[in-house]
Protein backbone atom coordinates (compact mmCIF):
# COMPACT_ATOMS: atom_id res chain seq x y z
CA UNK A 1 0.00 0.00 0.00
CA UNK A 2 1.52 3.28 -1.11
CA UNK A 3 0.74 6.39 0.86
CA UNK A 4 1.59 10.01 0.12
CA UNK A 5 1.31 12.62 2.85
CA UNK A 6 1.69 16.32 2.13
CA UNK A 7 2.63 18.94 4.69
CA UNK A 8 3.85 22.51 4.88
CA UNK A 9 0.84 24.38 3.56
CA UNK A 10 -0.53 27.49 5.21
CA UNK A 11 -1.04 31.23 4.90
CA UNK A 12 1.72 33.25 3.25
CA UNK A 13 1.93 36.88 2.21
CA UNK A 14 2.42 37.90 -1.42
CA UNK A 15 6.09 37.80 -2.25
CA UNK A 16 6.78 35.34 0.54
CA UNK A 17 8.04 31.76 0.55
CA UNK A 18 6.74 28.38 1.59
CA UNK A 19 8.12 24.85 1.38
CA UNK A 20 5.86 21.86 0.86
CA UNK A 21 6.81 18.29 1.62
CA UNK A 22 5.44 14.98 0.41
CA UNK A 23 6.45 11.89 2.34
CA UNK A 24 6.09 8.54 0.56
CA UNK A 25 5.61 5.22 2.29
CA UNK A 26 4.94 1.73 1.02
CA UNK A 27 6.51 -0.41 -1.65
CA UNK A 28 7.84 1.21 -4.79
CA UNK A 29 10.29 0.00 -7.35
CA UNK A 30 13.40 2.07 -7.99
CA UNK A 31 11.98 3.85 -11.02
CA UNK A 32 9.13 6.21 -10.38
CA UNK A 33 7.99 9.77 -10.86
CA UNK A 34 6.53 12.12 -8.30
CA UNK A 35 4.75 15.35 -9.02
CA UNK A 36 2.93 18.33 -7.60
CA UNK A 37 -0.45 19.41 -8.89
CA UNK A 38 -2.71 22.15 -7.58
CA UNK A 39 -6.37 22.99 -7.75
CA UNK A 40 -7.82 26.42 -7.08
CA UNK A 41 -11.52 26.91 -6.26
CA UNK A 42 -13.64 26.58 -9.38
CA UNK A 43 -10.68 25.55 -11.54
CA UNK A 44 -9.36 22.29 -12.91
CA UNK A 45 -6.39 20.50 -11.40
CA UNK A 46 -3.20 22.01 -12.78
CA UNK A 47 0.29 20.56 -13.15
CA UNK A 48 3.00 22.34 -11.17
CA UNK A 49 6.18 20.28 -11.30
CA UNK A 50 7.50 16.70 -11.44
CA UNK A 51 10.71 14.82 -10.74
CA UNK A 52 11.99 11.36 -11.61
CA UNK A 53 13.39 9.56 -8.63
CA UNK A 54 16.41 7.81 -10.10
CA UNK A 55 17.84 10.48 -12.38
CA UNK A 56 16.32 13.61 -10.96
CA UNK A 57 14.83 14.81 -14.22
CA UNK A 58 12.57 17.76 -13.50
CA UNK A 59 9.65 19.36 -15.28
CA UNK A 60 8.15 22.71 -14.33
CA UNK A 61 5.02 24.50 -15.47
CA UNK A 62 5.58 27.84 -17.13
CA UNK A 63 3.33 29.56 -14.59
CA UNK A 64 5.77 28.79 -11.74
CA UNK A 65 9.11 28.49 -13.54
CA UNK A 66 11.77 30.61 -11.88
CA UNK A 67 9.77 30.79 -8.64
CA UNK A 68 9.14 27.16 -7.61
CA UNK A 69 11.78 24.45 -7.28
CA UNK A 70 11.14 20.74 -6.94
CA UNK A 71 13.60 18.44 -5.21
CA UNK A 72 13.82 15.04 -3.55
CA UNK A 73 15.59 13.48 -0.61
CA UNK A 74 16.08 9.80 -1.34
CA UNK A 75 17.03 8.81 2.20
CA UNK A 76 13.77 10.18 3.56
CA UNK A 77 11.57 9.16 0.60
CA UNK A 78 10.41 12.76 0.51
CA UNK A 79 9.75 15.24 -2.25
CA UNK A 80 9.73 19.00 -1.74
CA UNK A 81 8.38 22.07 -3.44
CA UNK A 82 10.12 25.31 -2.57
CA UNK A 83 7.76 28.15 -3.41
CA UNK A 84 9.25 31.64 -3.66
CA UNK A 85 7.79 35.01 -4.61
CA UNK A 86 4.25 33.66 -4.36
CA UNK A 87 1.22 35.59 -5.54
CA UNK A 88 -2.54 35.29 -5.20
CA UNK A 89 -2.76 33.00 -8.23
CA UNK A 90 -0.76 30.40 -6.31
CA UNK A 91 -3.61 29.98 -3.83
CA UNK A 92 -4.82 26.39 -4.18
CA UNK A 93 -4.84 22.95 -2.67
CA UNK A 94 -1.53 21.33 -3.56
CA UNK A 95 -1.52 17.60 -4.22
CA UNK A 96 1.35 15.15 -4.33
CA UNK A 97 1.15 12.37 -6.93
CA UNK A 98 3.24 9.36 -7.85
CA UNK A 99 3.54 6.60 -10.42
CA UNK A 100 5.79 3.52 -10.59
CA UNK A 101 7.22 4.63 -13.89
CA UNK A 102 9.71 7.26 -14.93
CA UNK A 103 8.57 9.90 -17.34
CA UNK A 104 11.11 11.64 -19.53
CA UNK A 105 8.85 14.04 -21.34
CA UNK A 106 6.87 17.04 -20.16
CA UNK A 107 3.73 15.74 -21.83
CA UNK A 108 3.69 12.53 -19.84
CA UNK A 109 4.91 14.03 -16.57
CA UNK A 110 2.35 16.82 -16.60
CA UNK A 111 -0.69 14.66 -17.26
CA UNK A 112 -2.61 13.93 -14.05
CA UNK A 113 -4.10 10.81 -15.61
CA UNK A 114 -0.65 9.22 -15.64
CA UNK A 115 -0.46 9.12 -11.84
CA UNK A 116 -2.18 6.46 -9.79
CA UNK A 117 -1.24 7.50 -6.27
CA UNK A 118 -2.39 10.76 -4.72
CA UNK A 119 -2.11 12.49 -1.39
CA UNK A 120 -4.93 14.26 0.40
CA UNK A 121 -3.65 17.73 -0.40
CA UNK A 122 -2.42 20.70 1.59
CA UNK A 123 -3.94 24.16 1.40
CA UNK A 124 -1.78 27.12 0.38
CA UNK A 125 -3.33 30.56 0.74
CA UNK A 126 -1.54 33.68 -0.45
CA UNK A 127 -3.00 36.76 1.16
CA UNK A 128 -1.94 39.92 2.92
Amino acid sequence: QVQLVESGGGLVQPGGSLKLSCARSGRFNSLFTMAWFRQAPGKEREFVSAITWSGGWTFVAASVEGRFTISRENSRNTMYLQMNNVNSEDTAVYYCAARSQEYYSYGYASNAQNYNYWGQGTQVTVSS
